[in-house]
């Protein structure tokens, strides 16, 4: 790990020159060169003030190469998500993604959609009304599939719940290749997402009719890629101040 690839990998992502990143810091020029050279290390102020300025947790800018990070993550972006009508289900199992991804592909054909809509967009969350004693005991978990419906789209095809979607603003990261190790790399991106949250401003703010989070696989260019989504809501300078307390 090197803190100041770190400085320099940061700076390029966010693209601003040395110069420019001197002025923000209030430092010279040649002092972010030594920083990125690690010849010199920031004092623990200036380390903060990058934390901010980067949007990143300060023992990450220290501890993490985030340059190895940037290979499976993307960059993280808010995006606008208009409503939508979804068909979903959800499954309790030892295995329940591929269970209930399963079931929901079969209803697909059942009910017309995947006929007249080959490329449904399929989305999925963890279900979390799963009792301890049902995770630990007998190894059981919650998970809710959902294919978005088209305008328009109508069945009699029974076995799923229908719900709609409001319009919402996400935070969303693109994990790569998300199953080569799942059990670190999907967690690592909510934890991602959340660091982001806190550092940008925003927050969670779960309301009726919006999904709180959910996850949305696909390949691109021969690829795997899971794209999560997590709600946000904008904090004023005033909601921050509260909430620190």
């Amino acid at each position: 790990m090197s803190l100041g690839k770190n400085v320099q990998f940061l700076r390029k992502r966010k693209k601003i020159t040395q110069e420019q990143l001197a002025e923000i810091m209030s430092v010279s020029r040649q002092t972010i060169s030594r920083w990125e050279a690690d010849e010199i290390i920031p004092e623990l102020n200036k380390l903060v003030a990058l934390s901010d300025v980067f949007s990143c947790k300060l023992d990450t800018l220290v501890r993490e190469d985030m340059g190895v990070c940037d290979e499976i993550y993307s960059q993280i972006t808010i995006k606008s998500v208009k409503g939508f009508r979804m068909a979903r289900y959800v499954m309790v199992t030892p295995n329940p993604e591929d269970d209930v991804i399963a079931y929901m592909e079969n209803w697909g054909k059942r009910s017309g959609l995947l006929e007249l809509q080959p490329d449904a967009m399929r989305i999925g969350w963890d279900f979390p009304f799963v009792s301890l004693e049902l995770q630990t005991r007998f190894g059981l978990r919650g998970y809710m599939a959902a294919y978005i419906l088209p305008e328009g789209f109508k069945t009699c095809c029974p076995g799923v719940e229908y719900a709609d979607q409001k319009d919402a603003e996400y935070a969303v990261i693109t994990i790569y290749d998300p199953f080569a190790a799942a059990f670190e790399r999907i967690p690592n991106a909510y934890k991602k997402l959340l660091e982001f949250l806190q550092a940008s401003g925003f927050r969670e703010k779960p309301k009726e009719n919006i999904l709180s989070c959910f996850e949305y696989v696909y390949e691109k260019e021969g690829i795997t890629c899971m794209d999560v989504y997590v709600h946000v809501d904008s904090v004023s300078k005033a909601d921050i101040f509260s909430m620190r307390g």
